[in-house]
């Protein structure tokens, strides 16, 4: 049975991540947000005990916790992960929805969180704290590196590469073969037919740089 979870970040992305855990019978011990006007207060019934650096709460992580980082900025996210394994040599699990569907032949880091009706196939790869939006769907061979992000249902086809960074916005479309350079934006509803460099943002149907 897994370990209670301390989940990092009581606002829309813990709420979410919260539903996620709740949704598979796990526990969640608190949460801890830097906002000062959340602390000591309760979010869907669970108690923000303080914020993300403190330590009386971190020191449970290991044996008696584990813990999620639900920042909802990239760089926050992998600060905050960088943290809890230099201080405290945990890393964060994953929150995944009942109600999504990862293949067993799929392979996952750590850190992700994979939302309701999320799908992710046959042998997909996700690297560490990558976000798969509500009805997303993540197809075969496909490669998610590190922080990836995608919107609520964003559509990556079969053996699409999309490096460490990148956004993909709601209801976007990669098409099958596409990389997606680090850091790179693609617009909600945009339908990418090619490669995408690192930093890029593209927009439209087929998509363009702006």
């Amino acid at each position: 049975m897994q370990n209670p979870v301390i989940i990092l970040g009581a606002q829309e992305m813990g709420v979410l991540a919260l539903d996620a855990f709740q949704s598979n019978d796990v526990v969640v011990y608190c949460f801890l947000d830097d906002q000062v006007a959340l602390q000591q207060k309760e979010v869907n019934e669970i108690t923000v005990m303080g914020n993300t650096e403190d330590e009386n709460i971190l020191k449970l992580l290991g044996k008696k916790c584990d813990v999620f980082v639900a920042a909802e900025d990239s760089a926050a996210r992998k600060s905050m992960t960088k943290m809890l394994k230099e201080d405290y040599k945990v890393v964060p699990v994953n929150a995944i929805h009942k109600f999504s569907y990862v293949s067993e032949h799929a392979w996952l880091g750590y850190g992700n969180f994979i939302q309701a009706g999320a799908i992710v196939n046959s042998n997909a790869k996700l690297g560490d704290n990558c976000i798969i939006g509500a009805r997303a769907v993540v197809d075969a061979n496909a490669v998610l590196e590190d922080h990836v992000q995608l919107g609520s249902g964003a559509m990556v086809n079969a053996g699409v590469t999309i490096a460490e960074g990148a956004f993909i916005g709601t209801g976007a479309v990669i098409v099958s073969g596409v990389k997606i350079g680090k850091n790179a934006r693609v617009g909600a509803g945009a339908v990418v037919v090619a490669d995408v460099a690192a930093k890029q943002t593209v927009f439209g149907n087929p998509a363009k740089p702006v």
